[in-house]
């Protein structure tokens, strides 16, 4: 096509000051035109979005009646780091399990804790689940909000940025054409030339800003989803700031060992002390307990701080209500007792509230639903959870003395007889082998919890030999179990705790001092 100038209507094409066109096709002036276009997407990249991230401000949510603010923390100089947890006026915390690839980095801001009704709702049973949803829920949508705020920030500056770079490639192509030949080409052929490499500019950043803040969103969300996947409590989360129970009473002297834990080694159902102490009549503490018998094997005092229905948190690290009175914690009164060679753990069991497992397989004609299974996987994460606080309690006791840490027994042999009284309730289904593997399995996962956490501390583990119910007993010393017709169904008899008390001298004299 003659007569005209076509190659005006192309993004590459320049006006000269003679009033021509000059194609950019070419390497070096293509080369020329396009570091603009990679100057802005570069500058929209590196600072856009660390502008943006420090501008934004954080989005006001309420979870569990506390203001709490939703956004991002400052910007860094790093590909990766972690969440930020901010409470006003006292600390930052730095969350490592969350950490995140990217300049997004979550931050979450909360003030001072508020008593209200809604903030009491995390301590009801009923009202926590929903009220935990609801906190989610609210948590998420004030970050989405925030996510969304900030993008279009980020779109708002990159638009500015462009604005501005297309200002200035205008007075560059301007002074450029002056210097060369002391004019310039008509001003509305620059500018149309100007406004064709803007769009093309722009679109570019535009595009690259957008893929990179949802880069960033998606490595955000990454993050922390595999961050919380196995976090199931606040200390797992942001590290745990351990209290361990304050010393109880006056100092104490004169023994060389302890017990603590629950009704297992109090020998419930023997014969009660004479002249017992309060606490000690109130627990039940009878003369055949584990601590009598390890005492009286080993020559040695030992003191039996054991309390039946004793868990981690009611009885061993906090106070447990017995009968009339409120019981100290077991190891409040252990950190006072000096010169200590030995103390022996007997936990777990009460934790998980085995009873409830074992009487609902005795009730019901298949007890291996999913309902009680999920319910006993539960229990047994919170009991693991509470159990690595009290082994930290033990490892920092004074004198440093050994601690053995004895295993949950099982009730009955797997192959034990179908016409065991033991195994039948009247007017109920019973125990039968399926049960019994079922009930053994649990029992197995629970010593795996206690093996695994001694093991960490370097504390013995004691199994312990009883003979179980349902089985036959050569040594014509009786069973080693009470039976259902017994007082204390499922406890050891006095033979059984000194089966007991025979492993666990033992292993004392196996088992050097730390």
């Amino acid at each position: 096509m003659t007569g005209g100038h076509p190659a005006r209507d192309s993004d590459d094409a320049a006006p000269t000051a003679t009033g021509t066109t000059t194609s950019t096709t070419a390497g070096p002036a293509l080369r020329s035109r396009a570091w603009p276009t990679i100057a802005l997407t570069l500058f929209c990249l590196l600072a856009g979005i660390p502008t943006t991230i420090a501008l934004t401000p954080a989005q006001s949510v309420e979870a569990f009646g506390q203001n709490l603010a939703v956004g991002a923390r400052p910007p860094q100089p790093t590909l990766s780091g972690a969440a930020r947890l901010v409470q006003v006026g006292n600390t930052e915390l730095d969350v490592e399990r969350l950490t995140v690839w990217g300049p997004l980095r979550p931050q979450l801001t909360m003030g001072p804790v508020q008593r209200s009704e809604a903030a009491a709702a995390v301590f009801d049973a009923e009202r926590a689940p929903q009220a935990g949803q609801a906190a989610v829920e609210s948590v998420v949508t004030g970050f989405v909000d925030w996510y969304l705020l900030a993008g279009a920030g980020l779109l708002v500056f990159t638009l500015a940025a462009a604005a501005g770079a297309t200002a200035l490639r205008t007075l560059l192509v301007l002074r450029r054409q002056s210097r060369a030949t002391g004019e310039h080409a008509p001003l509305h052929e620059i500018w149309s030339y100007c406004a064709r490499a803007a769009r093309r500019m722009t679109l570019v950043a535009v595009l690259a800003s957008v893929l990179a803040w949802l880069a960033s969103g998606a490595l955000a969300y990454a993050g922390s989803v595999r961050g919380l996947s196995n976090v199931s409590s606040l200390s797992q989360l942001v590290g745990a700031n351990h209290l361990s129970p304050d010393p109880v009473g006056p100092p104490v002297t004169g023994f060389d060992g302890a017990v603590i834990g629950d009704s297992r080694v109090v020998r419930l159902g023997g014969p009660p002390l004479p002249d017992a102490t309060p606490d000690a009549a109130a627990c039940e503490r009878s003369t055949d307990s584990l601590a009598v018998e390890i005492g009286n094997l080993s020559g040695t005092r030992v003191l039996n701080l054991a309390c039946p229905d004793a868990t981690v948190t009611t009885g061993l690290r906090g106070p447990q209500q017995r009968r009339d009175r409120v019981l100290p914690p077991q190891v409040g009164l252990l950190k006072q007792v000096r010169d200590l060679d030995f103390v022996v753990l007997a936990i777990g069991p009460n934790d998980l509230g085995w009873s409830d497992f074992l009487q609902y397989c005795y009730g019901v004609a298949d007890c291996s639903d999913q309902l009680t299974q999920g319910e006993f996987d539960y229990r047994l994460a919170a009991f693991d959870r509470v159990y690595g606080d009290l082994l930290v309690d033990l490892n920092g006791l004074p004198d440093g003395p050994q601690v053995l840490v004895m295993t949950s027994y099982g009730a009955f042999e797997p192959d034990a007889d179908a016409d065991c009284p033991d195994l039948r309730r009247d007017g109920y289904p019973g125990l039968d082998p399926t049960k019994l593997d079922l009930l053994a399995a649990r029992n197995d996962r629970l010593n795996e919890v206690l093996r695994t956490g001694a093991e960490k501390y370097g504390f013995a583990v004691v199994d312990p030999p009883l003979q179980l119910l349902c089985a036959q007993r050569p040594d014509g010393l009786g069973p080693d179990i009470q039976g259902l017709a017994d007082v204390a169904p499922f406890h050891p008899t006095g033979i059984g705790e000194l089966r007991m008390a025979s492993a666990v001298v033992r292993q004392l004299s196996a088992q050097p001092r730390r």
